[in-house]
């Protein structure tokens, strides 16, 4: 059972990092910043209520994109939603019978380590697009690979990771086990914003 707490609180600690001047920065997997927050946002509401097997809207509905400024308040609010994500799924029976994310419905053993990659990745993503240190553990990368290590049936493959993660890259030699993450889950290890 991986704690999430130090995922999220690395998440936490690079948000004191973004400043206006980055809200409308790209990001390595689409959204600008800003959508990039309120993914993050969403998503963390929707894996805490799912370690804590709540049915309703926070988890029956896929992620939709967000498209509107932050709201004040911002900051505090994904703080203290990322928190109650590592604690929610500090309980064991979080990873325990059937749960509920983005309406689809899977072990609860599954659904944490999605959450993890979910927290890992996009942390990773906000780390790039603001130009800030992030250096998740061999542990969690390992523990995430089989989620983000597609299946060999090519079609199997591109209907699995519709809408999680782009195609396969190759893992570059001599990379690290965050690194193979973040190229199986379809994200170049050597990503940097374009230079203003």
């Amino acid at each position: 059972m991986p704690d999430l707490r130090p995922a999220t609180a690395r998440v936490i600690d690079l948000l004191d990092g973004v400043g206006e001047q980055h809200l409308s920065a790209p990001t390595p997997m689409g959204p600008d910043v800003t959508g990039l927050l309120h993914h993050l946002t969403g998503l963390a509401l929707a894996f805490r209520d799912a370690a804590g097997k709540v049915q309703g809207p926070t988890t029956g509905t896929p992620p939709a994109p967000v498209a509107r400024p932050l709201p004040d308040g911002w900051r505090a609010d994904l703080v203290g939603r990322l928190e109650e994500l590592g604690r929610a799924w500090g309980e064991p029976s979080a990873w325990t019978g059937m749960t509920r994310a983005g309406g689809v419905d899977l072990p609860g053993e599954v659904c944490g380590l999605v959450a993890l990659d979910e927290v890992l990745l996009h942390g990773w993503d906000l780390a790039a697009a603001t130009g800030q240190p992030y250096a998740p553990s061999d542990a969690e990368a390992e523990a995430v690979l089989p989620i983000v290590t597609p299946p060999d049936d090519p079609e199997r493959a591109a209907a699995e990771r519709r809408g999680m993660f782009g195609p396969a890259l190759p893992v570059p030699e001599g990379a690290s086990a965050f690194e193979r993450v973040l190229a199986l889950a379809g994200r170049d290890p050597a990503w940097a914003p374009p230079a203003r």
